[in-house]
Parts: structure tokens; C-alpha cells; sequence
């Protein structure tokens, strides 16, 4: 006999957290990042890169380049949603911004798909809490739509979502596929099962089109098997079940054969010289607040974890923890752990006591408010000279960055750090407690820093993460030099600065070989005195400019012409 649930919930406390405000909220997060800005180094400049390739024509949609290099991820799908909005919106847009808005609905996508897989898990009997002796304990359905808003919050206030989820990058796409199998994964078996069965298909394709055939596959699996171990059902249900379990699996192995046909499943599992410390940290901060909310959850429930509503997210959260482990950029896949990891937070709510959500509350609202303080303070130096010494710093790391002021982005800041006013007002304030109400601040300070950033910071981050102004001070070079400036060889250059001198410049690059001359110019990204530099290779060349970037010497462009 399994032991009673450890949440004990009454109807008070699963009250509705607004639509509206919901909404709004969400609104107010997955926007900004989208809009206003430069593709920035360098997966961010990269991804566009070859969706710009591809829109254009210059490249095989089976096998994209980026003047011969192939992209770091194995991924299509990304790509391909990128270069279609460029060939269908590159008209009326900027190619970078028509490029973004598949993303900004992948993310959208990403938020919903969690929320819903929260609600089928909370919805089942195992999660519900326990039932009173006289009555008034929680309905399913407003316990599981609480949660769901709970989980929700959960998500946006992880500190490692902010700036991955605004790239158009492949991590975004696997985000959204992940988030959307696990919902499909936790709705299995439904009465009305096409819509999950529908999102089933969609996630694991998609994820296995998106570089994540592994993952695809092993989630699937662990799906199956926590959908079929069901020893305390009855005959008929573990037969149906069962059966669900057999459809899952057939689905993983028809997404896993479309990555092998495609060429897309690929082996890079990296496990030498692995900084422990560095990784540690990574996660502390990465996945915080959901991961002390998600131990929390497997010590309360923990006579409880073979239960579909805990297995299946310690299953997800695992398998992408390991693949973190074991894998280059941790922190890209350490994203794909934020969903499963948001809803194993919701379910420590019921659990928790009232003084450890009150030490939530306070630390979240010293820590996000005084981060909002610092980027108010450095934007008024900016913008005054007062106080001196912001503005000096900046100036000192972003050398020749000039302040403007925006009346856009200073009335949407300001109107968001009124609202975390209000809302501040509101958590401290005598209203009928919610169970999602330890949640409100850690999400509303992560959206409102967020927010602050993409709108008052925003000039001088374009400024120092975009290839803008290098890509400018090497089009006026060019322009200098004549008509014959539009051939220019590559040599040393990465994808992301070769992206940004094919968009930005609108040059025609071509890949140098040796001492063999094919344009009368040449860009580099190597120095000269680098031990990794060939001399030779620079025979016949004289100098013309050095285009440096003014946060990172090692990202330098040089100019060279030809001697004749």
C-alpha cells in the first residue's frame, strides 16, 4: 500500500492566479531580447548565419555551410524555420528580426508545453492532495491549474532561461521539443488522445531534427517505461497503458531512422578534462531557484518517486543532466533540464512550511531588487555623468561606445519596475494565501531584470556583443579602396564572423588557400605574432586596417590588400 500523499491543500489555497496578468507576464518576458537588437556573438550570429545562407540560395538545405564550414550543431529544422521566415517576411524586415520570430514562438511554445504537462501530472490521483475528514480539501482541477501556474513561474525564474531562450539558436528549438514531448509524455493515455499523440510526434521529430536524436530516444524510452510500470493498476488499465507504452516507442523509432537517414545522429560525448567545480557552479546557478525547490520535492515525496507525476521529470531532468555531464556546452543542454525540473518545484509547494517561503520571499526580493537598483544606476550615469563612476567603467570596458536615449525603452522599463512595485506591494500585503504565491517573486524579479536589461542596457550590449561596428570599420576600409573591394578572402575567421561580414558587409568572401590569390583583399581574424599564426601564408599582403572589438582583443578582424 503506498503511503498518503505528503500535500496537504485546502480549496483557499489553489485560488486562480489571474489570466490577464498571466498572460501579460509572459508577454513581457518572451519579447524582449526579440526586438531592438544585433544577432550577437557568437551561436547567436552563428545560427543566422546559415539561415541567411540558405535563404538566399548559397547553400544545400540537407547539408548547410557557411563558406565551407558546417554548423557546430547537427541539427536542420532550426535553420530551415529561420530561412523560411527570411524568404517569406525578408521584404518587409530586417533578415535578422523576420529570422527571430519562429523563435520568439518556440519559446511561447516552450512556456504552454510546460504548463499543460504540469497540469495532466497534477491532475492524476497519485498528485492530488489529501482528503479531509469533513471536506474542503483542494478540487483536482484548481490543485492542478495552481500547480501549473506554480510550475510556470517556476521556469521563468530559472536564472539560466533568459538569454539562451532569446537566441536563434538550435538549443531553443530542442527547448520547445522537449518541453512539448514532456507534456506529451505526461497527458498519455487521454481520452482524447490526438492532440498529445499529435505533440508526441511533433517533439520527438523536431528534437531529433534539431540535434537531439539521443535525447528523442531516451526520453521516449523512459516515458514508455514509466507509462507501462504500473504494478497497483488494474488488469485492463496496464493493459491499455501498455499498449500507449508500445505507440511511444514506435514513434522514437521511426524519429530515431529519420535522424539516421538524415545523417543527423552523431556522437560527440566529451568527458576529458572536465572542470567538477566549474560544472557544479554552473548548475547551482543555472537551474536556480527550481533546483533546491526540485530536492526538496524528491525528500518530501520520496516514498512516492515510482509515481508517474515525479518519475517522469526525474526522468527527463536525468537524462539531460547526464548529457551535461558528458557533453560540450553544458549549458546549452543543461536547458533542456529547466522544464522537468520547473515542474518538480511546483510540487514542493504543498509541501513547504511557511517560514522557508518566507526566506524565499526575502531573499528574492533583496536580490532582484538590487540588481534592478545597479542597472537603474549605471543607466542614469550614462545618461548624466552622475554618479561618475558607472559611466567610467563602461567607458573603460566598451571603449568608443557613445550613450543615446530612447524614450521606448525607458517608458517600458519604467513601467516594469513599477509593476514589480505593485507587486512587491502585493507579497507583503494580507490576501488569502496561494499556493503559487512563493513562486510571484522569484519569476517577477527575473522578468523584471530581464526586461531592464533589453531595454535600458540594450545600446551598449548591442554595441559590445554585436559585430556591428567591427564589420564597419572594415566596410569603410573597403570602401576606400575602390570598386575592387567587393572579393575579399577568408582566412582564420570563425562562423559567427563570417556570418557577420556576409550580412552585415555584404561581402563576397571566399575562402583563401595559401599563397594563392583570388581577391585583392584579405580578412583575418588571426594575429600575426599568435603562435598558431603561418607568416607566410601573409607573403605579398600589406596591412590596411584592424578593425578591433572593443570587449574582446581577441576577436579582432585585420584588413589586408594586395601588394601589387
Amino acid at each position: 500500500m503506498n503511503p498518503p500523499s505528503p500535500a496537504i491543500v485546502a480549496q483557499s489555497a489553489v485560488r486562480r492566479l489571474p489570466r490577464l496578468a498571466l498572460w501579460l507576464f509572459c508577454l513581457a518576458y518572451v519579447l524582449p531580447g526579440f526586438i531592438g537588437r544585433e544577432p550577437w556573438k557568437n551561436a547567436d550570429m552563428q545560427g543566422f548565419g546559415y539561415m541567411f545562407e540558405l535563404a538566399r540560395g548559397n547553400t544545400d538545405w540537407l547539408a548547410p555551410t557557411l563558406l565551407g564550414h558546417p554548423p557546430e550543431f547537427d541539427a536542420l529544422l532550426p535553420y530551415w524555420l529561420g530561412a523560411w521566415a527570411i524568404w517569406a517576411l525578408g521584404g518587409w524586415m530586417p533578415a535578422d528580426v523576420a529570422a527571430r520570430l519562429p523563435y520568439v514562438g518556440l519559446l511561447a511554445l516552450t512556456l504552454l508545453a510546460t504548463w499543460h504537462a504540469i497540469y495532466q501530472l497534477a491532475r492524476r490521483p497519485p498528485a492530488q492532495p489529501v482528503a479531509f475528514a469533513f471536506g474542503g480539501e483542494a478540487d483536482p482541477k484548481d490543485y492542478a491549474r495552481a500547480l501549473a501556474d506554480a510550475g510556470l513561474l517556476a521556469l521563468v525564474a530559472c536564472l539560466g532561461l533568459a538569454q539562451l531562450s532569446h537566441e536563434t539558436t538550435p538549443s531553443l528549438a530542442q527547448l520547445a521539443f522537449t518541453a512539448l514531448t514532456f507534456y506529451a509524455l505526461a497527458a498519455l493515455p487521454h481520452p482524447r488522445p490526438a492532440w498529445p499523440l499529435t505533440a508526441l510526434a511533433i517533439g520527438l521529430v523536431g528534437l531529433a531534427l534539431s540535434g537531439g536524436p539521443t535525447l528523442a530516444t531516451l526520453f521516449a524510452l523512459g516515458g514508455a517505461g514509466v507509462l507501462a510500470w504500473r504494478p497497483d493498476a488494474d488488469t485492463t488499465q496496464a493493459a491499455l497503458e501498455r499498449r500507449w507504452a508500445l505507440i511511444i516507442v514506435g514513434l522514437a523509432a521511426a524519429a530515431a531512422a529519420l535522424a539516421l537517414a538524415m545523417h543527423l545522429w552523431h556522437w560527440r560525448l566529451d568527458t576529458q578534462g572536465r572542470d567538477g567545480p566549474a560544472l557544479a557552479r554552473l548548475l547551482v546557478w543555472f537551474t536556480w531557484p527550481a533546483w533546491p525547490l526540485a530536492l526538496w520535492t524528491v525528500w518530501r515525496w520520496r516514498h512516492r518517486l515510482g509515481d508517474r507525476h515525479l518519475a517522469l521529470p526525474l526522468w527527463l531532468a536525468g537524462v539531460v543532466l547526464a548529457c551535461a555531464l558528458t557533453t560540450p556546452n553544458a549549458d546549452r543542454s543543461l536547458l533542456l533540464a529547466l522544464p522537468p525540473l520547473a515542474a518538480l518545484a511546483a510540487f514542493a509547494l504543498p509541501t513547504l512550511s511557511r517560514p522557508v517561503a518566507a526566506l524565499i520571499d526575502w531573499f528574492t526580493l533583496l536580490f532582484f531588487s538590487g540588481i534592478a537598483l545597479v542597472i537603474w544606476v549605471v543607466w542614469l550615469s550614462l545618461q548624466t555623468g552622475v554618479p561618475a563612476k558607472p559611466a567610467a567603467n563602461v567607458a573603460k570596458l566598451a571603449t568608443g561606445f557613445e550613450p543615446s536615449f530612447s524614450a521606448i525603452a525607458f517608458v517600458a522599463a519604467l513601467a516594469g519596475t513599477l509593476a514589480w512595485a505593485a507587486l512587491v506591494r502585493w507579497r507583503v500585503g494580507r490576501h488569502r494565501a496561494a499556493i503559487w504565491k512563493s513562486l510571484v517573486l522569484p519569476a517577477g524579479g527575473a522578468a523584471l531584470c530581464w526586461l531592464l536589461l533589453m531595454t535600458l542596457w540594450l545600446p551598449v550590449l548591442d554595441y559590445a556583443r554585436s559585430y556591428t561596428p567591427g564589420v564597419s570599420t572594415i566596410a569603410r576600409a573597403l570602401a576606400q579602396g575602390g570598386p575592387s573591394g567587393a572579393c575579399v578572402e577568408a582566412s582564420g575567421l570563425t562562423r559567427a564572423q563570417i556570418a557577420a561580414l556576409r550580412y552585415h558587409g555584404g561581402l563576397d568572401l571566399r575562402a583563401a588557400h595559401g599563397t594563392q590569390r583570388q581577391c585583392p583583399w584579405r580578412i583575418t581574424g588571426v594575429d600575426p605574432s599568435a603562435a598558431n599564426a603561418d607568416p607566410a601564408s601573409l607573403q605579398g599582403w600589406q596591412l590596411v586596417t584592424t578593425a578591433r572589438r572593443p570587449t574582446d582583443a581577441r576577436d579582432n578582424l585585420r584588413l589586408y590588400k594586395a601588394i601589387p
